[in-house]
């Protein structure tokens, strides 16, 4: 079945073009009929990140679950972590959140969160699609069943003391002192508060919205200011966390960015250390380094790939009863605290390693030598390159090449007519010819359709 408005996380567009108010209330209708079960007061959490279109998509939305007799509870600007968290522990029958998570302010999303606090899964978005096509208006709320919406308050303070409690409690961060960049974002009070409270000297950056310059050369997609601002401030850590702060990249003190497969390395470790490691595995997508794999076996761990996409990571988590897992990209899910990435706790793990061990980051966080990776990327008008046979025997010829040193990754793009070739081994250049044969393979198959 193919889908018209749920992407790999959400519903997501441009603000006022994809995604406008009509969009936003039908939205709010058409899950809220789906989470309408029992006889209870039903009744839905939202929250937001600080997009200028944050304001106009919350209205429509609670207009759309109002209609169908749900009662809103609103928080404002947080965390998309803490929206699954909030909607699980407060009981609510649904979660949203309304963000474009790493993309500019001119683009904003809708974000859906069950009861258990997870994301909706295929099946719940395909339903509420087909409601999205269809005349809700015989469905909507008698007049004395229309729901009511209120703001609530202290639900940042609730995810600070949440975030705190994924640690030991006598842990502190005295001595340290942390950079954190918000991006602007939701993060903007809780991820400065959470880190102070706990005894950080804390500097922060990207903590002054506007509406407009969410992830604007800030946060963990514009890494340059964190890092000057870590190496002009002699500080311990940098802390780069996105618009929604569900992912997070640190910076070492001399300002050298650590990804997300040094995180996982750094974290999977220490689980394993602490008896807190389930099944001697980690779940990461086919993009993460052939380094980390190598290292992960190395210590007895398992690195089990999935596609691109965080939510895959977690179905996989979930499926096989893996407690560890994220994205190259900074997506770090660690399912015995959250139900989704969580940026902050992330960083609250990596800062409590540094801790234990009382080393520079850059000693700490540097757990393998990433092997090269390269990414070309192919474009094509009509037709399936892939099933060229030319192409087939180019990619068959380039994994002869590597014998075995190397990986070779070749997919169709979801979002455009692309083909991504990636490969990564221990000598650059195999893999730069690799590489090569198989992209000029493509493009004649391309130049032929």
């Amino acid at each position: 079945m193919v889908r018209r408005y749920f992407g790999t996380d959400g519903i997501r567009g441009r603000a006022n073009k994809v995604i406008t108010p009509e969009l936003a209330l039908k939205v709010g209708q058409a899950a809220g009929l789906m989470f309408r079960n029992g006889d209870h007061r039903h009744r839905v959490l939202i929250g937001k990140d600080t997009r200028l279109s944050g304001y106009m998509i919350e209205n429509a939305l609670v207009a759309g679950f109002t209609s169908v007799g749900m009662d809103v509870l609103l928080t404002g600007p947080i965390p998309t972590p803490a929206v699954g968290m909030l909607a699980r522990s407060m009981r609510a029958d649904l979660g949203v959140m309304i963000s474009a998570s790493h993309n500019p302010f001119d683009d904003n999303g809708i974000k859906l969160f069950g009861p258990d606090g997870f994301k909706l899964n295929d099946e719940m978005e395909f339903r509420i699609e087909a409601l999205l096509e269809s005349d809700l208006t015989k469905q909507l709320a008698e007049s004395h069943d229309l729901g009511r919406a209120r703001r609530i308050d202290g639900v940042q303070d609730r995810y600070i003391e949440f975030a705190k409690l994924t640690l030991p409690r006598h842990l502190s961060l005295e001595g340290l002192r942390v950079v954190v960049d918000c991006a602007n974002g939701a993060a903007y009070k809780v991820a400065p508060g959470a880190l102070w409270e706990m005894g950080a000297d804390v500097i922060e950056i990207g903590v002054e919205p506007d509406g407009f310059n969410i992830n604007k050369e800030c946060g963990s997609t514009d890494l340059a200011q964190i890092s000057r601002k870590v190496r002009e401030m002699r500080a311990d850590i940098g802390i780069a966390l996105d618009g929604d702060a569900d992912r997070v990249m640190i910076i070492d003190e001399r300002g050298h960015v650590v990804d997300g497969d040094q995180l996982l390395a750094v974290i999977a470790e220490s689980f394993k250390e602490d008896g807190r490691l389930q099944k001697a595995g980690v779940v990461s997508t086919v993009m993460s380094n052939l380094g980390l794999e190598r290292h992960l076996a190395a210590q007895g761990i398992d690195l089990l790939r999935t596609p691109v996409g965080d939510r895959y990571v977690l179905e996989r988590m979930r499926a096989d009863g893996y407690n560890v897992g994220g994205e190259q990209s900074g997506h770090i899910i660690l399912s015995d605290y959250c139900t989704t990435g969580d940026g902050l706790v992330a960083a609250l793990q990596v800062l409590a390693v540094v801790k234990r061990h009382n080393k520079p980051v850059s000693e700490v966080c540097h757990r393998f030598e990433p092997l090269p990776q390269i990414l070309k990327n192919v474009r094509y008008r009509t037709g399936k390159p892939l099933d060229n046979p030319q192409v087939k025997a180019a990619i068959l010829d380039a994994e002869k090449r590597l014998n075995g040193s190397g990986r070779l990754l070749i997919r169709a793009s979801g979002t455009e007519p692309v083909i991504r070739v990636m490969g990564e081994g221990d000598n650059r250049d195999l893999v730069e010819e690799a590489l090569d044969m198989i992209v000029s393979a493509l493009g004649l198959a391309a130049a032929a359709a």
